[in-house]
């Protein structure tokens, strides 16, 4: 009887590794399939023989993205994004997800703080009345239009909120008769414990920032303001000439476009491929930690 549960056990667990492995190859072609494009010469892209490995290494794609000051501008500019954005988003879903997250004898405004920000996930004022806004208050062609309009992420607000309500409330009520207050108690305990939850929503606030491209196509009247995403949309799928310098010009015809645009692809997806793993560690370590206080 033991060895069939142990049989099944193994089989099961096979099973699980099997298509954890086929996910993680689909998820790894396209990757790798950019990568080998950006590295092989023009004639190989054109004809179609690039699959997995480059072709006719070479990296005059790269050397021709690299010397594109547009390319480089925008992709300095995704970075201010992400380096204001990121800590914006981070204290406000901290600062509004602890008193959501207590009962309404310790808050009374928690239920009417809770609904006032539920209507916004429901319903939006639409495009024009967004926009209205942003040029009434001078945002316009400005850094801030790209992150003040997203600065509360209320769906990470909610999951960190739940996360909260997770913990025990005897560490708060240890740490109060102790005399810490509400700093305190969320700087020095609910943060240290929020490990995963932080780290997921930090790793959503990061890929959301830096994969925006609409609102950089809205609120930036001059393309030399656009994020790298909004300029890789111009560039790679409308094609538009007129973010393409003369010497661009001339170079794009020595290069084949596809692998042009595979290493500009590429360089775009290089922040997060190294984001990801860092992110990981903190993942590990909350997950540890949690199982600890379990």
């Amino acid at each position: 009887m033991k060895t069939r549960r142990s049989a099944a056990s193994v089989l099961a667990k096979a099973a699980i590794y099997l298509v954890l492995l086929l996910l993680a190859v689909a998820c790894a072609f396209p990757v790798l399939h950019v990568l080998a494009l950006s590295l092989s010469s023009s004639t190989a892209a054109a004809s179609g023989r690039v699959v997995l490995l480059p072709v006719e290494f070479t990296a005059k794609s790269y050397l021709f993205v690299l010397d594109n000051s547009a390319f480089i501008r925008s992709f300095g500019i995704s970075l201010q994004r992400v380096m204001l954005g990121f800590p914006i988003n981070m204290l406000l879903t901290l600062l509004l997800a602890y008193p959501l997250s207590r009962t309404k004898a310790q808050f009374r405004a928690r239920n009417a703080l809770s609904w006032f920000f539920l209507v916004t996930i429901l319903f939006g004022g639409g495009l024009i009345p967004l926009y209205m806004v942003i040029r009434s208050t001078g945002l316009i062609d400005s850094i801030w239009a790209l992150i003040i309009p997203s600065a509360v992420p209320v769906y990470n607000v909610i999951l960190l909120m739940n996360f909260f309500k997770s913990l025990p409330d005897e560490l708060e009520e240890a740490a109060f008769m102790d005399g810490a207050g509400h700093v305190t108690i969320l700087s020095r305990i609910y943060v240290p414990l929020s490990a995963p939850a932080l780290a997921t929503i930090s790793l959503f606030v990061i890929v959301g920032h830096w994969n925006a491209w609409f609102d950089g196509l809205l609120f930036m009247n001059s393309p030399a303001k656009y994020p790298l995403q909004s300029y890789l949309q111009t560039i790679v799928i409308n094609r538009d000439p007129k973010m393409l310098t003369e010497r661009d010009l001339e170079l794009l015809k020595l290069i084949n476009e596809r692998t042009t645009k595979a290493a500009q692809i590429f360089i775009a997806m290089i922040p997060i491929i190294c984001a990801y793993p860092f992110l990981q560690k903190y993942f590990t370590t909350g997950i540890v930690v949690g199982a600890v206080k379990g």
